[in-house]
């Protein structure tokens, strides 16, 4: 497929995490003329606040370069490390301006997407460095773009700062008829005047380009609707993976199910169909809680162990049905129920203290349960 067709099949807004790669891998959004009036404008802000000083810096320095020391001259090995003195001379009243300048660099990409440091971004990537792809840049739409900017730049930046020439020319004539302080003190404001007509045309380029890059930037990260799928996928998790999630949960449940059957005090059965076990701690339960329960195999396997840890089983189907369709396991058993499970554990109490010679074997009689909750229609 085409870049172009490529291009065409993106039509989905970048999701987070897609913004949020880019940014750890260096790509983000850059506005080239934010960066220009930042370093210009803190520079020019910095050169007048150090501009006196400058300029007395300057003044101090030309006297003393043109003050020949006698002695350099029979020492011709002194000379070079006289000149480099003489340039640190030079450069060390600048200092401020740099530094200023250099921490400027921070605030275009502070301000656009905020300070972030990859070192991704500093991997080679040879697919930049093949030719086709760098004519394309060059003539495709970007490159329109970046010539129409460049000429705009020359316009605003040319146009202002030949007016600000033009307003400082008569001035710029009468430096000869002035000392040296007033005409370097006079020149460094005329300087700073120029830079800042420069910074303010390229501020108003900035102020389209920077809402220009971040829609740049968005749309070059947009995603097919192919892509958008996978990674909501990949999020939320495969189908596949989330049914064997599920699996296993339901597993290690009834796992846990019947390990808690052998310390219940009944299973009330259906008889086949359900098994639900009870377990009640007088003075630790308000009521009777549903330690474990389950239909046809889960039952059966409920029982078999029930039997084998000869925990009683009763046979009440309404009430075993009405426990596994409105109870909830490890919780309390439903309030309408509170009755038929009392006769239940009530008769078992019986069945457990009973012995041949108090008489005839506890009958458990009929469990009354109301048919709604039996049947499942309301809780």
């Amino acid at each position: 497929m085409s870049e172009a067709g490529d291009r065409e099949d993106r039509t989905e807004l970048p999701t987070a995490k897609r913004l949020r790669e880019a940014r750890e891998r260096g790509d983000a959004p850059r506005s080239r003329e934010l960066a220009n009036v930042a370093v210009l404008g803190c520079a020019s802000l910095a050169l007048l606040a150090t501009g006196p000083r400058i300029g007395a810096s300057a003044q101090d320095w030309l006297r003393g370069a043109l003050t020949i020391d006698p002695a350099l001259i029979d020492q011709q090995d002194q000379l070079l490390p006289h000149a480099a003195q003489l340039l640190l001379g030079l450069l060390a009243p600048l200092l401020p301006v740099f530094a200023v300048a250099l921490l400027a660099c921070l605030v275009s990409p502070a301000l656009t997407s905020g300070l972030r440091f990859s070192t991704k971004a500093l991997h080679v990537d040879f697919l930049r460095l093949n030719p086709l792809a760098g004519l394309s840049r060059m003539y495709g739409k970007d490159g329109l773009v970046e010539l129409a900017r460049a000429l705009l730049r020359v316009v605003l930046v040319g146009g202002l700062g030949a007016w600000a020439a033009h307003r400082a020319f008569a001035q710029v004539l009468a430096f000869p008829r002035q000392d040296l302080e007033t005409a370097v003190s006079e020149g460094v404001g005329l300087l700073f005047h120029c830079f800042l007509a420069t910074v303010g045309g390229l501020a108003l380029l900035a102020a389209v380009d920077v809402p220009y890059q971040r829609w740049h930037w968005r749309n070059r990260l947009k995603m097919t609707k192919q892509e958008v799928r996978d990674e909501f996928k990949e999020q939320e998790g495969r189908p596949e993976v989330k049914a064997k999630i599920r699996q296993l949960a339901r597993q290690l449940s009834q796992r846990r199910m019947m390990e808690a059957v052998p310390h219940a005090d009944v299973v009330v059965t259906n008889p086949t169909h359900y098994a639900v076990a009870l377990k009640y701690e007088a003075g630790k339960m308000r009521a009777p809680k549903i330690v474990a329960k389950g239909t046809d195999e889960i039952a059966l396997k409920i029982r078999e162990i029930a039997g084998a840890h000869r925990v009683s089983i009763v046979e009440a189907p309404p009430l075993a049905r009405a426990l596994y369709r409105h109870g909830e396991l490890e919780r309390e058993i439903p309030v309408k129920l509170y009755a038929a499970v009392a006769q239940v554990l009530s008769y078992v109490y019986q069945l457990k203290r009973w012995h041949p010679a108090h008489g005839p074997m506890p009958v458990l009689a009929d469990v009354a349960v109301d048919p709604k909750l039996s049947d499942g229609e309301a809780r």
